[in-house]
Order: structure tokens, then C-alpha cells, then sequence
């Protein structure tokens, strides 16, 4: 039965296929045609009266008439929804809003999910991206089996108990179609549950026993896991527990950083593929196994425009349109989707690998970079700078984050790195000097600014103990779902946060 089973799903997803296809071949005209899509359907709305969506006819009359929005400019709007205002941002009643992260910024944000943000976005990509895996493992066996799938929670909105508010991964969760929840494990009581500390025991005591073969989420929890499993079983692997495990679908942070641990704790062949997943929009899947890009997602309710990143300061930014993007520029996303985001900036920063297909890479966010001292680093920078020089001192991470060390009278400037390590490194010197040759390699600008210590000294290290981390996303609010430490930060709060909490000084290595 079994095997029946999977066998009709992989005819279902190779036929599926057709729209990843699609999305490699016509994206151009498909943004076009969504566009008008989007501007008709709105059109009735109170932004859409507002902004006369009905004399929009084309990209140039869009932008002339609406301009870029940031969530200050829309939470007015979508407190209206949330209090249960209809015909707001987009048609009807909203009675879902992902809740973001909270990366770059102490304030909650809502982020609106409509009904046909379920059925044309969120849902269908999870079927995309497992349709891209049967047609290049075409003898998969996801399907016979069980995948782990948990995420964030759910709650009650207090001012209106109609609408519920959670992480963008609980949504998807609540909303898995039927068909396949037979195929899920946990339950979805426990994958939803609040209290993560407790979730993870949950877990293991429904999935110990299950023959798991797919599992997605954020690596950093899911490595949490793989130790209390081991702790639990006292096996050396998890291929030990999960035999058939060969897929992993990741997103929400860089999985450089964490690879060799997950090759440790799953010594089996295993495929990893990368998701773009965010509170706005299912954005990127990795079309090709083995690849370091994914493909962008055109026809998933969602209309791209970008900003290269070296005019965000500007008053008036310049947007363009997909056709227009150029390789290896780094743009800031902006989107207008359906449920009812309108040129709206949603921080993160990417760079196209390809545009026959368009591919993308993620390299950051808008407010979270380094330019202290016109070094222009990115997380990407700083992600493959580490997970290049723990392979070669042989450790491997938990955790970091990185803020300047401002010039003074007698300090020239720096970076300040607090790192939770996994295994650390035997010289922690030798570690310091390799991790400043791989950011010069990986970033010209860091590489101009520290020749000769002109402009920058050496990087500055600070080990945090275990869990200091997850100890100050609890103290937040903050921990577990898609939640994660900034990487880089232009000030030095979140920093001295740590070291405080940590009961260090700056006793820099």
C-alpha cells in the first residue's frame, strides 16, 4: 500500500512539475500578467479607491501612483483588518497574519495572509518544491513514509478572538491540506505547541518510532533536536533512528554555517534543499539539487520589484522590474502580493546567480550590514567567511553575531564577533587570523579597508557559553518558530546585551 501510495503522488508531482517549468521559461510575462491581476482584484478596495487602481494599466502607471511602502506606513491598514475591516488592502475579511521574526526591529510586525495568499502561495510552493525533488530523485520514497514537520505557534488576536496570529511556518502547518496529513509526524497539537523546550520532548516520544524520510525547518532547531535524540537513544547518528531520512528542506538562515553538523549527525547520503520562506511570501526554491542558488518564484501570487541596495539611502529610490535585473547586484526585494502588500520593502537583500532562469541568492537584510567603515558586509559575507574557517580549524557553530568596535582616540575600529561554537577550535588565534582572510577573500571592500590595519584592525572574538543565545531569544520572547539572533548589527546594543548576559567583559581575543 505503501508504495501505491507514493506512486500516486509522484505521478501527481511530475505532473505538478509543469509550473516549476513554467516559471523557468516565462517569468517575464507572467509578472506582467499577475500585475494587472493583482491592480483588478483590488480595485474596489479602500487603498485601491485611494490610489485608482482602476486607471492602472502597466508597471509605469503602478509606480507613478502608488509609492514604496515600509510596515510603518501600512500597520494602520492592517490594524483595520486585524480589528475585522474588510475591502482594506485587498478583498474581504483576513482572518490569518504571519507574525515576523523580528530580526532587524523590537516591533511585531503582521504581515496580512489572505485566502488566496493560502491557495496561490503558501500552500502550492510546498508541493513545488517536493515536485522538484521526485523529478530529480525520481525514485524517492517520501511518500511511504513520514516526514517531520513542526514549526511556530498559534494564537488568538486579544482585541478580535476571530483572527489568529503566528509564525508563517504555523500557518502552512494549520493549513496542510488533507491529502497530506497522513504523511506528517508530529501531531499538529504538538507541532504547534508554545513552549519549544517542551515541544522537542513532545517530539521525540511521537517520532522516535516513526521511519522519517523528509524533515524541514530551521537548522539551528533542528540541530536541538538531533542532540536530545542521541541523548535520549544514545546511538551515535540519527541514520541510526531515521535510516530512510534523505531529504532536508531548509530556509530562514544561511546553512553554510551549520553543514558539517548536519553531515555528523547524518553520515548517509542526504539531498538539502533550500527554501525562501518569509513572513511576506514563499519567494525560492532550489530548482536543482547541489546548486547554491534557487529559482525565483513568479507565479505564486507575488510581484517582484528591486532596489539596488546602493540606493536605499536615497530619498527616491529606483526601482526595476524583473526583466531589467543584472546579475550579481545586490537588490533590496520589494513586493506587491495577494493578500494585500503594496510595493512593499520587506528588508531582506538578494543577488540574481542567473536570468535564464532567474536564480537568486539571499544575502542579507537592508538593516542589518556592516558599513561602519565603508566595508559593506553582508550576512552572506560573514556566513561563508566562518563556515569556511571552522572547516579549517576543524571546529564547528552554533551561533553568532557581529557589531563594530567604533574608532576612538587610541582604537582604530573593528568588528566584535561573539560566537557560541559546537566544537571549538584548538587555536583560537590561528581561528581569528583565518576568519579575517576568508571575510578579505569573500568581500573586497572588508579586504581594502584592512590592508595594512590602515582603516580596520583584526576582527575581535568573544566565546559565549552554550545556550547564551537561546537564553536571550527567551528573554525576548523570541524563541523558537523562524526566530534567530541578528547576525550583524550597525550599533552595538544586541552586543553588549550578550556580554552582559554572558557575565563577560570585552575581553576581546
Amino acid at each position: 500500500m505503501a508504495a501505491i501510495l507514493n506512486g500516486i503522488m509522484k505521478t501527481y508531482l511530475r505532473r505538478r512539475f509543469k509550473r516549476i517549468e513554467s516559471m523557468r521559461h516565462n517569468s517575464v510575462q507572467l509578472q506582467k500578467e499577475l500585475l494587472q491581476k493583482l491592480i483588478n482584484k483590488a480595485e474596489q478596495t479602500e487603498w485601491g479607491q485611494s490610489y485608482h487602481y482602476k486607471s492602472i494599466t502597466n508597471r509605469s502607471d503602478f509606480i507613478q501612483a502608488v509609492p514604496l511602502q515600509d510596515y510603518e506606513s501600512l500597520q494602520p491598514f492592517i490594524h483595520q483588518m486585524m480589528m475585522g475591516k474588510a475591502d482594506v488592502l485587498w478583498p474581504g475579511s483576513t482572518k490569518w497574519f504571519a507574525k515576523s521574526s523580528g530580526t532587524t526591529s523590537n516591533q511585531s510586525k503582521f504581515i496580512p495572509v489572505s485566502k488566496e495568499k493560502l491557495r496561490q502561495c503558501l500552500v502550492p510552493s510546498g508541493w513545488d518544491a517536493l515536485s522538484i525533488y521526485y523529478e530529480q530523485r525520481p525514485e524517492a520514497q517520501l511518500f511511504s513514509e513520514k516526514s517531520l514537520i513542526y514549526g511556530g505557534s498559534l494564537y488568538e488576536f486579544p482585541s478580535n478572538p476571530s483572527v489568529k496570529f503566528g509564525d508563517v511556518s504555523a500557518i502552512m502547518i494549520d493549513h496542510i491540506p488533507k491529502v497530506a496529513k497522513p504523511f506528517c509526524s508530529p501531531s499538529q497539537e504538538v507541532a504547534l505547541m508554545p513552549d519549544w523546550e517542551h515541544k522537542i520532548d513532545r517530539i521525540i516520544n511521537e517520532c522516535l518510532y516513526e521511519n522519517i524520510t523528509m524533515m524541514s525547518g530551521v537548522p539551528t532547531w533542528n540541530i536541538v533536536l538531533f542532540k536530545a535524540l542521541l541523548e535520549v537513544t544514545g546511538v551515535d547518528h540519527i541514520h541510526d533512528i531515521w535510516p530512510d531520512l534523505s531529504l532536508y528542506l531548509h530556509g530562514g538562515v544561511s546553512f553554510d554555517p551549520y553543514r558539517s553538523q548536519f553531515e555528523e549527525f547524518l553520515p548517509h547520503h542526504m539531498d538539502y534543499l533550500e527554501v525562501y520562506n518569509a513572513s511576506e511570501g514563499y519567494f525560492g526554491v532550489q530548482d536543482v539539487i547541489g546548486r547554491d542558488d534557487m529559482l525565483l518564484m513568479t507565479n505564486n501570487g507575488m510581484y517582484y520589484e528591486f532596489i539596488p541596495v546602493s540606493e536605499m539611502s536615497s530619498n527616491s529610490p529606483t526601482s526595476v522590474s524583473l526583466e531589467d535585473v543584472e546579475i550579481g547586484i545586490n537588490y533590496a526585494i520589494v513586493v506587491s502580493s495577494c493578500s494585500g502588500l503594496w510595493r512593499y520593502v520587506i528588508g531582506d537583500t538578494i543577488e540574481f546567480s542567473t536570468t535564464q532562469p532567474y536564480r537568486i541568492r539571499v544575502t542579507g537584510r537592508t538593516r542589518q550590514f556592516l558599513n561602519t567603515f565603508g566595508e559593506e558586509l553582508m550576512v552572506s559575507n560573514t556566513d561563508k567567511a566562518i563556515a569556511l574557517a571552522a572547516e579549517q580549524c576543524q571546529a564547528s557553530i552554533a551561533d553568532y553575531t557581529v557589531a563594530p568596535i567604533n574608532l576612538t582616540s587610541d582604537q582604530k575600529g573593528a568588528h566584535h564577533w561573539l560566537i557560541e561554537f559546537e566544537k571549538v577550535p584548538t587555536d583560537m588565534s590561528s581561528f581569528r587570523f583565518i576568519l579575517d582572510s576568508n571575510l578579505k577573500k569573500v568581500n573586497e571592500d572588508y579586504a581594502a579597508k584592512r590592508y595594512k590595519d590602515l582603516a580596520m584592525t583584526l576582527p575581535q572574538i568573544d566565546v559565549l557559553p552554550n545556550g547564551t543565545f537561546n537564553k536571550w531569544l527567551k528573554d525576548k520572547e523570541k524563541l523558537g518558530g523562524q526566530h534567530k539572533v541578528p547576525r550583524l548589527s550597525s550599533n552595538r546594543l544586541i552586543v553588549d546585551e550578550l556580554l552582559q548576559m554572558a557575565h563577560l567583559q570585552q575581553s576581546y581575543v
